[in-house]
């Protein structure tokens, strides 16, 4: 199974194009998964102040929970209303060198996505970075266990990379941050590129999709992206045949 999904950046912001794609997508104020996680130690900050004050006095406590409840209100409406800032590449290639920033997780080594970044890198002096989040839950991020998840996320970056130069692909790699925006716009200061290639499994099995990891990258980077779906199942299913 393949699919590929390729949308370049708009030339013009305010095109209709872009206001009509806009208008159907609800702002989401936050960049990352973590300052959703900060929200939540906000919110419990927030009652606690409420709680603290009202075993004081109950109209302190009233006065508590309305000033935070308003300054609460007034930063989601601002975030809301402000831009989304796109981030760019820090360089770009030479004539005839192409660079290509793939992130992609469990499907690293999937057929699919080799073969995209193999067609995209054809007659070019390429240069191509992986990027492999870890896969840190908040269950293991609560018992420390940042290390195992950067272990297994090491050993499918390597696995990936070598299949690549097994095809002659100029690869190299890193492990990256948790979250797959956070890690896109590190290796963007660090690397640049001409185009981001995002791999998922397909929908209804991929939670970067249920999380809109690419709409967000798309709205995020001014970058030329495209999102490849990966069916490790179907592939297994194939070599097994």
């Amino acid at each position: 199974m393949e699919r590929v999904q390729r949308r370049e950046p708009p030339a013009e912001p305010g095109s209709a194009g872009r206001e009509r794609e806009a208008a159907s997508v609800v702002r989401n104020p936050f960049k990352s998964e973590a300052d959703a996680f900060r929200l939540v130690i906000l919110a419990l900050g927030y009652f606690a102040l409420i709680v603290v004050a009202a075993a004081i006095n109950r109209w302190l406590g009233l006065a508590v929970f309305a000033l935070l409840t308003l300054g609460a209100i007034a930063w989601i409406v601002r975030a809301r209303r402000e831009p989304p800032v796109r981030t760019a590449s820090i360089r770009r290639s030479a004539p005839g060198e192409r660079r290509i920033l793939v992130i992609a997780n469990e499907t690293v080594g999937g057929e699919t996505l080799r073969e995209e970044i193999r067609r995209r890198a054809e007659d070019y002096d390429e240069r191509v970075r992986v990027i492999c989040p870890t896969l840190l839950s908040r269950m293991r991020f609560i018992a420390s266990d940042e290390d195992a998840a950067r272990a297994q996320a090491q050993e499918r970056l390597e696995h990936s990379l070598s299949r690549l130069r097994e095809v002659g692909v100029n690869c190299e790699g890193e492990v990256g941050e948790a979250d797959p925006l956070q890690a896109i716009e590190d290796a963007l200061r660090r690397f640049g590129a001409d185009e981001i290639i995002i791999s998922t499994h397909p929908e209804g099995r991929s939670l970067w999709l249920e999380r809109g990891v690419v709409r967000g990258a798309r709205e995020r980077f001014d970058v030329p992206i495209t999102h490849v779906v990966v069916d490790l199942e179907t592939e297994r299913e194939e070599i097994a045949g």
